[in-house]
């Protein structure tokens, strides 16, 4: 028996349904998208629901928009006239989100963008309440450095992918870019005084980081 699948298992049958919307683009992207193991899914979906809905952002910006899957259920907590940016480096996948904010309901709320968010970031004039942070790990530290003065005090960064499938606990291969900007990412949250962190073992790690 594998105890983690069965506790898996036993969990998503114990929290809210998945919505028909997220549970068509889930499988739409399974079957078009190369990479779609990176979609959020149905229990970390849930959590972004559920924190976003508890810190009430009128203004979110998301790093990696993959299919939007993720931008969904952020923009679930939104207020009444908040906006979620969301930014994404491949434009392939551009028309799919589309679809899918479109079909949420979302498409006014969503401002999707196109390109590098290293480019974009330092263009936008908006305080964030509320980043979501699931772009090129290499970068976690540059983008870290861009949002944290465009963000007010009790403002949250919603880090994904910080153990990244445990490697995390061994020295990484020197040609392993991913790894050693995950850890280094970790360890500069880790010392920075100017935010209070904690990182949740769920699914591959997600580190809550509130700006003091």
């Amino acid at each position: 028996m594998n105890r983690l699948k069965d506790i898996d298992n036993y969990i998503r049958e114990h929290i809210d349904d998945e919505d028909f919307v997220l549970s068509e683009l889930d499988r739409e992207t399974n079957l078009k998208v190369l990479g779609a193991r990176m979609i959020s899914g149905h229990l970390q979906g849930q959590v972004l629901t559920m924190l976003s809905k508890m810190i009430r952002p009128k203004i979110i910006l998301e790093l990696g928009t993959f299919t939007g899957y993720s931008a969904i259920c952020l923009a679930k907590g939104l207020q009444a006239k908040g906006k979620l940016i969301t930014i994404e480096i491949d434009d392939e996948l551009e028309t799919l989100a589309q679809k899918y904010f479109k079909k949420a309901g979302l498409q006014d709320k969503i401002d999707q963008r196109i390109g590098s968010a290293l480019e974009i970031i330092p263009t936008l004039n908006e305080k964030f309440d509320l980043v979501f942070l699931d772009a090129d790990k290499r970068e976690y530290i540059k983008y870290y450095e861009l949002i944290i003065d465009k963000m007010e005090s009790g403002a949250y960064i919603i880090a994904d992918n910080t153990l990244w499938n445990g490697k995390v606990l061994v020295t990484p291969k020197a040609d392993d870019y991913q790894t050693q900007g995950i850890l280094e990412f970790n360890q500069l949250v880790k010392n920075d005084s100017r935010v209070e962190k904690v990182i949740l073992p769920l699914r591959d790690g997600m580190t809550l980081i509130r700006k003091k």
